[in-house]
């Protein structure tokens, strides 16, 4: 009893560190309890004492104090209020035991020294990729058809649209989309072109077909010769042919030498060459400046407003070359008279 009382009644001196405060204190108290009270240090419910508060107190002793803070905590939707008397933003979080992940926000940022009532938000960061199947339109390709009547159009390949995978990569922030990129595009199916076929082809003049029957459209008198005309063709191109191989291919050995496509032999001032769609065979004509003459031959270089003249001369031929704007009158199968 005598050492209690002793030793109780003895001064020491102690060293009490508050918040990292360090102050020396000389005090006769025997336990770190009635030191604190001494002191007027409150220990609260979170605070942090180096050593229990029944302690016995020596000369020389050093004793730790760590006042808790409150800390507001936000995350995951909740608001959380903290005691820690750890020093860093990151300290406080593990007390509330919530795990942070390496692309979470975290204001202030876990290596911030942390403040009485300060305020720490958690955002949740999520990172998605999403694939898009997108149509991808055909195009329409226009190409010319000289088979094809001018005006006319007709689709010889149907389109048909292809397909386009669309990978993005989506960024949440509590769970509120932010960000969005486009980070890959993969043709899964092409698109086939439409192909349409334009006609460029010119329509086939209209033929009117003539025979005795069809009536006469004009009378006309030339060298005091009266005859009437059941077609009247303007600009006709006149040439001129020989029956020779210049002409015709064929040589005066050739069995067919001479001889027209009607059958008859030909004749210097009666035969010509004619399109039978323009000028029947075997009718009789009328050619301004040239004067009466049958058609009785064809040929394949002879289509439309075109009259090749017979001469038995090649180079009267040659001369005679082509000439143009001519008027012809067509006449029927029997050569005008002056009856």
């Amino acid at each position: 009893m005598f050492l209690v009382l002793l030793y109780g009644t003895a001064v020491k001196s102690v060293s009490v560190v508050v918040n990292g405060q360090e102050t020396v204190v000389e005090t006769k108290q025997w336990v770190l309890q009635r030191l604190l009270d001494e002191q007027a240090i409150t220990i609260g419910p979170h605070d942090k004492v180096s050593v229990p508060l029944n302690s016995p107190i020596k000369d020389g002793d050093r004793f730790e104090v760590d006042h808790a803070i409150p800390v507001i905590v936000k995350a995951d939707g909740k608001t959380s209020t903290v005691y820690t008397t750890e020093k860093t933003v990151g300290a406080a979080i593990e007390k509330l035991d919530i795990t942070v992940r390496s692309d979470d926000k975290i204001n202030p940022p876990l290596s911030a020294e942390v403040a009485e009532d300060e305020l720490v938000t958690i955002v949740r960061v999520d990172t998605k990729v999403s694939a898009l199947e997108k149509d991808v339109p055909f195009s329409i390709v226009k190409k010319e058809d000289p088979t094809l009547e001018k005006g006319k159009e007709k689709v010889i390949q149907t389109g048909k649209s292809g397909v386009l995978i669309e990978q993005s990569k989506e960024q949440y922030e509590d769970g509120v989309l932010v960000a969005s990129q486009v980070v890959s595009e993969v043709v899964q199916t092409a698109a086939v072109d439409q192909i349409v076929a334009i006609g460029t082809k010119k329509p086939e003049p209209k033929v009117t077909v003539l025979s005795n029957k069809s009536p006469s459209v004009t009378t006309v008198t030339k060298d005091d010769l009266t005859f009437s005309a059941k077609k009247v063709l303007k600009n006709v191109t006149l040439t001129a042919y020989t029956a020779g191989v210049e002409s015709t291919g064929k040589d005066e050995d050739h069995p067919q030498y001479g001889l027209t496509a009607s059958g008859t032999k030909v004749q210097e001032g009666r035969t010509i060459a004619v399109d039978p769609t323009v000028i029947p065979m075997g009718w009789w004509v009328y050619i301004e400046g040239i004067g009466f003459r049958r058609a009785e031959d064809k040929g394949s270089a002879v289509k439309g407003n075109k009259i090749d003249v017979y001469f038995d001369s090649t180079s009267y031929a040659n001369k005679f070359g082509k000439k143009t704007g001519y008027t012809v009158y067509v006449l029927g199968p029997n050569k005008p008279s002056a009856s």
